[in-house]
């Protein structure tokens, strides 16, 4: 008995040993079972196992003195980007960036991505145009769901843009939902969807085209004929190339922008021609055509159209010139930077920066102050074609405008230059325009995205 008594007395004073080592130098020296859990330690549990509200809770209960680790802010952005609410995740993202760290790109872009998609649903129409635009210019994978719910919303607009973003992210071929769009009250939404399955070479809906070519008239039928084109039925160009001189304007300009993706080496004569047409709607979507079709036999052709007595005309020509990528086009274009048209101008020097010349950054400079937005906003357009040091500061300076138009083509612009652009997108991200903040987002994506590839292949 006396022997049992020292044992207790042993292991009772092994035990409060233990327990003042605790208490005097924390949890290390103690076994796991006297280990305190940590917000950090809860967030990150809470997370890994699919509760983002929870985290969200437990970060908005710290006490409003307490200092949250960066690894628990995290946690918190994280679990709000997958709750839908960037607004609040970028918050928390100037916290963990702090003033001299660097932009972590592991964060933004999921942190972009989630400032877009949370405003599909919002009840203003624009801003959901706004948002399923940049969606069908970054054709992203992971956003299937959220463009599938786009085909059944209220707005013409934003059905046909979900349409081309479902094509554009390679969706299409799987997409149930956007081959039933093709029953879609809208001529804009159906057409839509067949250009995203006549790309997705989606076979099985040959028949619904071939009586849409059969049962409707105008722009449509032309748009049924191409998908046919793309699904190996080729005898359809024919048809497409007649209607380009049919008496309909529309008609003519939905066939000529047709031939001018298709890029067909016979199509070209059918688009040199057409910049004569008396409509000059019809002349500037043949020059935009030759553009796209990007021969250099369309040199020829688009240099008449930069005579043309239209400035809508001579402007859309003076951008083809430039995609087509021949520097000997640059007399042709710098003779235009005096052109009568200030639009005209801002095209010209747009293809002028895309050929590689930089003289004539002074005008699009002169062109951003001008005191029309339209004028400003064109001149972002232009400057998207460089990243000269110069161009980067205008831009950063129309970001910055009183009007939204020119404040969102600089966003829009950003997003294609190369160089220190981050910083001032994160800034576009709390403008006042919702537009502009939504662009803001698709430009951080774009740009954090080329960063990560970037990264991986050096």
């Amino acid at each position: 008995m006396r022997d049992g008594s020292r044992h207790a007395t042993t292991a009772s004073f092994t035990t409060g040993l233990v327990a003042a080592l605790i208490l005097t130098f924390g949890t290390e020296v103690g076994a796991p079972a006297f280990a305190a859990s940590t917000p950090e330690k809860e967030a990150a549990a809470l997370f890994k196992s699919g509760d983002y509200p929870a985290v969200v809770t437990l970060f908005q209960g710290l006490p409003p003195e307490a200092t949250p680790s960066t690894a628990l802010l995290r946690v918190a952005l994280q679990s709000y980007v997958k709750l839908g609410r960037g607004e609040d995740a970028l918050k928390i993202y100037s916290r963990i960036k702090g003033e001299s760290q660097a932009d972590d790109i592991s964060l933004l872009r999921p942190l972009a991505l989630s400032l877009i998609t949370s405003r599909v649903r919002d009840p203003k129409e624009h801003v959901r145009i706004a948002a399923y635009t940049v969606l069908a210019e970054l054709g992203l994978p992971e956003t299937s769901s959220v463009l599938e719910d786009g085909l059944l919303d209220s707005s013409v607009l934003v059905r046909a843009r979900a349409a081309e973003a479902i094509g554009r992210a390679g969706l299409a071929a799987k997409s149930g939902a956007l081959k039933r769009t093709l029953a879609d009250e809208a001529p804009s939404v159906r057409i839509a969807a067949m250009n995203a399955l006549g790309d997705a070479r989606v076979a099985d809906i040959k028949p619904r085209l071939i009586e849409i070519g059969r049962t409707e008239e105008g722009a449509e039928a032309i748009f049924a004929y191409a998908a046919l084109y793309k699904l190996g039925k080729t005898d359809t160009l024919i048809d497409i190339t007649n209607a380009a001189t049919l008496p309909d304007a529309e008609v003519r300009m939905a066939a000529l922008g047709v031939l001018g993706r298709l890029k067909r080496p016979a199509s070209l004569a059918v688009l040199s021609q057409a910049v004569y047409d008396p409509n000059p709607s019809v002349r500037a979507f043949a020059a935009g055509a030759l553009g796209e079709f990007g021969s250099p036999g369309g040199v020829a052709p688009l240099t008449h159209a930069l005579g043309d007595d239209i400035a809508m005309v001579r402007g859309v020509a003076a951008g083809s010139l430039g995609r087509l990528g021949i520097k000997e086009n640059r007399p042709l274009l710098q003779a235009l930077t005096t052109d009568p048209s200030i639009q005209v101008r801002a095209s010209a020097a747009e293809s002028l920066l895309r050929l590689g010349d930089s003289s004539v950054l002074l005008l699009a400079a002169d062109l951003a102050r001008n005191p029309d937005p339209s004028i400003r906003s064109a001149a972002a357009q232009a400057l998207s074609a460089t990243s000269d040091k110069q161009a980067l500061s205008v831009l950063q300076a129309l970001l910055q405008d009183q009007q939204p138009l020119p404040r969102l083509m600089a966003a829009k612009a950003l997003g294609k230059v190369s160089g220190p652009v981050i910083p001032i997108l994160l800034k576009g991200l709390q403008d006042s325009d919702e537009a502009v903040r939504i662009a803001a987002a698709g430009s951080l994506l774009r740009q954090t995205t080329r960063a990560a590839q970037s990264t991986r292949h050096p």
